[in-house]
Protein backbone atom coordinates (compact mmCIF):
# COMPACT_ATOMS: atom_id res chain seq x y z
CA UNK A 1 0.00 0.00 0.00
CA UNK A 2 3.07 2.46 0.69
CA UNK A 3 4.28 1.61 -2.49
CA UNK A 4 0.89 2.31 -4.35
CA UNK A 5 0.49 5.63 -2.05
CA UNK A 6 4.37 6.97 -3.52
CA UNK A 7 3.47 6.06 -7.09
CA UNK A 8 -0.08 7.56 -7.32
CA UNK A 9 1.53 10.66 -5.63
CA UNK A 10 4.53 10.75 -8.12
CA UNK A 11 1.91 10.14 -11.04
CA UNK A 12 -0.46 13.10 -9.54
CA UNK A 13 3.14 15.53 -9.15
CA UNK A 14 3.95 14.59 -12.67
CA UNK A 15 0.91 15.93 -14.34
CA UNK A 16 0.47 18.79 -12.48
CA UNK A 17 0.86 21.27 -14.75
CA UNK A 18 3.48 24.40 -13.38
CA UNK A 19 1.68 27.52 -12.42
CA UNK A 20 2.71 30.12 -14.98
CA UNK A 21 3.03 33.60 -14.42
CA UNK A 22 2.75 36.17 -16.44
CA UNK A 23 5.25 39.20 -15.15
CA UNK A 24 6.01 42.31 -15.42
CA UNK A 25 9.80 42.95 -16.78
CA UNK A 26 10.88 44.88 -13.73
CA UNK A 27 9.73 42.12 -11.69
CA UNK A 28 10.98 39.10 -13.36
CA UNK A 29 14.26 38.68 -11.05
CA UNK A 30 12.53 39.30 -8.05
CA UNK A 31 10.24 36.87 -8.87
CA UNK A 32 12.57 34.02 -9.74
CA UNK A 33 13.25 34.35 -6.33
CA UNK A 34 9.71 34.33 -5.31
CA UNK A 35 9.39 30.89 -7.25
CA UNK A 36 12.29 29.04 -5.86
CA UNK A 37 11.20 29.76 -2.23
CA UNK A 38 7.73 28.69 -3.05
CA UNK A 39 9.15 25.80 -4.70
CA UNK A 40 11.39 24.75 -1.45
CA UNK A 41 8.09 25.32 0.86
CA UNK A 42 5.60 23.69 -1.14
CA UNK A 43 7.72 21.43 -4.22
CA UNK A 44 5.08 23.30 -6.46
CA UNK A 45 6.92 24.54 -9.68
CA UNK A 46 6.40 28.04 -11.12
CA UNK A 47 6.63 29.18 -14.83
CA UNK A 48 8.04 32.38 -15.14
CA UNK A 49 7.17 34.49 -18.54
CA UNK A 50 8.38 38.11 -18.19
CA UNK A 51 7.66 41.02 -20.83
CA UNK A 52 6.13 44.29 -20.95
CA UNK A 53 2.71 44.92 -19.10
CA UNK A 54 1.47 46.26 -22.11
CA UNK A 55 2.14 43.32 -24.17
CA UNK A 56 1.59 40.82 -21.24
CA UNK A 57 -2.33 42.28 -21.52
CA UNK A 58 -2.77 41.64 -24.41
CA UNK A 59 -1.93 38.64 -24.77
CA UNK A 60 -3.90 37.60 -22.16
CA UNK A 61 -6.57 38.79 -23.84
CA UNK A 62 -6.12 36.94 -26.36
CA UNK A 63 -5.93 33.80 -24.82
CA UNK A 64 -2.92 33.11 -23.11
CA UNK A 65 -2.85 30.57 -20.86
CA UNK A 66 -1.63 32.34 -18.29
CA UNK A 67 -2.40 31.71 -14.64
CA UNK A 68 -1.51 35.00 -12.25
CA UNK A 69 -0.43 38.23 -14.06
CA UNK A 70 1.98 40.40 -12.14
CA UNK A 71 1.60 44.36 -13.80
CA UNK A 72 4.16 46.72 -12.91
CA UNK A 73 0.96 49.19 -12.55
CA UNK A 74 -2.75 48.94 -11.61
CA UNK A 75 -3.96 50.09 -14.70
CA UNK A 76 -3.29 46.99 -16.88
CA UNK A 77 -4.21 44.47 -13.83
CA UNK A 78 -7.79 46.45 -13.80
CA UNK A 79 -7.99 46.58 -17.34
CA UNK A 80 -7.84 42.61 -17.04
CA UNK A 81 -10.40 42.24 -14.18
CA UNK A 82 -12.70 45.21 -16.06
CA UNK A 83 -13.16 42.68 -19.34
CA UNK A 84 -13.98 39.56 -17.71
CA UNK A 85 -10.45 37.96 -17.59
CA UNK A 86 -9.64 37.98 -13.85
CA UNK A 87 -11.39 35.50 -11.04
CA UNK A 88 -11.60 38.94 -8.73
CA UNK A 89 -10.03 42.69 -8.34
CA UNK A 90 -6.76 43.36 -8.38
CA UNK A 91 -4.70 43.79 -5.42
CA UNK A 92 -1.08 45.61 -4.68
CA UNK A 93 1.50 43.46 -4.71
CA UNK A 94 4.24 45.85 -4.33
CA UNK A 95 4.91 49.90 -5.16
CA UNK A 96 7.90 50.22 -7.34
CA UNK A 97 10.95 52.73 -6.89
CA UNK A 98 12.33 54.68 -10.26
CA UNK A 99 15.76 55.11 -10.78
CA UNK A 100 18.55 57.04 -12.84
CA UNK A 101 21.78 54.99 -13.78
CA UNK A 102 24.70 54.36 -15.90
CA UNK A 103 26.81 51.80 -16.49
CA UNK A 104 29.69 54.43 -18.48
CA UNK A 105 30.95 56.10 -15.12
CA UNK A 106 28.89 59.27 -16.24
CA UNK A 107 28.46 61.69 -13.01
CA UNK A 108 24.61 61.50 -12.53
CA UNK A 109 24.80 63.42 -9.22
CA UNK A 110 23.76 66.85 -11.09
CA UNK A 111 21.64 64.25 -13.44
CA UNK A 112 18.96 66.74 -14.63
CA UNK A 113 21.47 69.38 -15.89
CA UNK A 114 23.86 66.32 -17.13
CA UNK A 115 21.04 64.92 -19.00
CA UNK A 116 20.64 68.57 -20.85
CA UNK A 117 24.18 68.40 -22.20
CA UNK A 118 23.54 67.18 -25.63
CA UNK A 119 27.43 65.44 -25.27
CA UNK A 120 25.58 63.02 -22.88
CA UNK A 121 23.93 61.70 -25.44
CA UNK A 122 21.03 58.83 -25.92
CA UNK A 123 18.63 58.04 -23.14
CA UNK A 124 17.24 54.95 -22.59
CA UNK A 125 13.17 54.83 -20.91
CA UNK A 126 10.42 52.43 -21.68
CA UNK A 127 7.67 52.82 -24.05
CA UNK A 128 5.81 55.11 -21.81
CA UNK A 129 2.60 53.20 -23.29
CA UNK A 130 3.41 49.78 -22.84
CA UNK A 131 5.71 50.17 -19.54
CA UNK A 132 4.59 51.90 -16.61
CA UNK A 133 8.04 52.39 -15.12
CA UNK A 134 9.00 54.18 -18.84
CA UNK A 135 5.22 56.27 -17.75
CA UNK A 136 7.28 57.07 -14.39
CA UNK A 137 10.17 58.16 -16.27
CA UNK A 138 7.95 60.65 -18.25
CA UNK A 139 5.99 61.81 -15.90
CA UNK A 140 9.28 62.78 -13.84
CA UNK A 141 11.24 64.53 -17.07
CA UNK A 142 8.17 66.35 -17.05
CA UNK A 143 7.74 67.46 -13.44
CA UNK A 144 11.35 68.85 -14.11
CA UNK A 145 10.67 70.12 -17.30
CA UNK A 146 13.76 68.79 -19.20
CA UNK A 147 11.29 66.28 -21.45
CA UNK A 148 10.95 68.60 -24.69
CA UNK A 149 14.71 69.20 -23.95
CA UNK A 150 15.58 65.17 -24.46
CA UNK A 151 12.81 64.50 -26.08
CA UNK A 152 15.40 63.96 -29.65
CA UNK A 153 17.61 61.85 -27.87
CA UNK A 154 15.60 59.14 -26.12
CA UNK A 155 15.61 55.67 -27.06
CA UNK A 156 12.03 53.88 -26.39
CA UNK A 157 12.91 50.21 -25.26
CA UNK A 158 9.65 47.89 -25.32
CA UNK A 159 10.26 46.35 -21.63
CA UNK A 160 11.95 48.23 -18.93
CA UNK A 161 14.61 44.71 -19.81
CA UNK A 162 15.34 46.33 -22.72
CA UNK A 163 16.48 49.21 -21.26
CA UNK A 164 18.43 47.41 -18.82
CA UNK A 165 20.27 46.13 -21.43
CA UNK A 166 21.16 49.08 -23.33
CA UNK A 167 22.26 50.64 -19.84
CA UNK A 168 24.56 47.23 -19.48
CA UNK A 169 25.76 46.95 -22.96
CA UNK A 170 26.89 50.75 -22.44
CA UNK A 171 24.13 51.72 -25.86
CA UNK A 172 23.33 55.22 -23.79
CA UNK A 173 24.61 56.92 -21.67
CA UNK A 174 21.55 56.78 -18.93
CA UNK A 175 18.93 54.77 -18.74
CA UNK A 176 15.60 55.38 -16.42
CA UNK A 177 15.01 52.12 -14.80
CA UNK A 178 13.95 50.18 -11.60
CA UNK A 179 15.30 49.81 -8.33
CA UNK A 180 15.31 46.37 -8.43
CA UNK A 181 17.95 46.39 -10.83
CA UNK A 182 20.41 47.62 -8.52
CA UNK A 183 20.27 44.04 -6.70
CA UNK A 184 20.65 41.78 -9.83
CA UNK A 185 24.09 42.91 -10.55
CA UNK A 186 27.76 41.83 -9.57
CA UNK A 187 29.27 43.76 -6.69
CA UNK A 188 32.23 44.11 -9.58
CA UNK A 189 29.75 45.82 -11.68
CA UNK A 190 30.53 49.36 -12.56
CA UNK A 191 27.07 50.89 -11.92
CA UNK A 192 25.91 54.33 -10.81
CA UNK A 193 22.99 55.12 -9.41
CA UNK A 194 20.40 57.78 -7.94
CA UNK A 195 16.59 57.45 -6.44
CA UNK A 196 14.22 59.89 -8.38
CA UNK A 197 12.33 61.96 -6.10
CA UNK A 198 8.97 60.08 -5.77
CA UNK A 199 6.91 63.21 -5.91
CA UNK A 200 8.02 63.51 -9.55
CA UNK A 201 5.72 60.64 -10.51
CA UNK A 202 3.24 58.70 -9.91
CA UNK A 203 3.26 56.06 -7.08
CA UNK A 204 3.99 52.62 -9.21
CA UNK A 205 1.40 50.50 -7.30
CA UNK A 206 1.84 47.12 -8.96
CA UNK A 207 -1.04 44.64 -9.16
CA UNK A 208 -1.67 40.98 -9.19
CA UNK A 209 -4.52 39.60 -10.25
CA UNK A 210 -5.30 35.52 -10.38
CA UNK A 211 -6.75 34.81 -14.17
CA UNK A 212 -10.01 32.89 -15.29
CA UNK A 213 -7.59 30.45 -16.94
CA UNK A 214 -5.99 29.48 -13.79
CA UNK A 215 -9.70 28.22 -12.91
CA UNK A 216 -9.31 24.56 -14.13
CA UNK A 217 -7.50 21.35 -12.27
CA UNK A 218 -4.58 23.09 -10.97
CA UNK A 219 -6.66 25.64 -9.07
CA UNK A 220 -5.58 24.66 -5.63
CA UNK A 221 -1.73 24.85 -6.72
CA UNK A 222 -2.13 29.05 -8.77
CA UNK A 223 -4.56 30.33 -5.47
CA UNK A 224 -1.63 28.99 -3.38
CA UNK A 225 0.84 30.91 -5.23
CA UNK A 226 -1.52 33.70 -5.49
CA UNK A 227 -1.72 33.96 -1.70
CA UNK A 228 1.63 33.46 -1.24
CA UNK A 229 2.85 36.88 -2.99
CA UNK A 230 1.20 38.22 -0.11
CA UNK A 231 2.68 36.42 2.63
CA UNK A 232 5.38 37.73 5.21
CA UNK A 233 7.78 35.71 3.58
CA UNK A 234 7.04 37.26 0.09
CA UNK A 235 7.07 40.50 1.27
CA UNK A 236 10.65 39.75 2.97
CA UNK A 237 11.92 39.45 -0.40
CA UNK A 238 10.24 41.90 -2.06
CA UNK A 239 11.95 43.97 0.31
CA UNK A 240 15.26 42.86 -0.48
CA UNK A 241 15.21 44.05 -4.28
CA UNK A 242 13.79 47.62 -3.44
CA UNK A 243 10.48 47.21 -3.22
CA UNK A 244 7.92 48.50 -1.09
CA UNK A 245 4.70 46.45 0.23
CA UNK A 246 1.69 47.32 1.96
Amino acid sequence: MVLLLFIALTIHQAGAQPVRVAVAANAQFVLRKLADDFKQKTGIEVEVISGSSGKLSAQIKNGAPYDIFLSADMDFAQSIYADGFALSKPRVYALGSLIICSATGADIGNWKTLIRDQKTGKIAIANPVLAPYGKAAQQALNYYKIYQDVSPRLVFGESISQVNTYVLKEVVNIGFTTESLVYELSAANHFKWLKIDTRAYSPIQQGAVLLKYSNNKNFTRNKRFYDYLFSAGAKAIFGRFGYRTQ
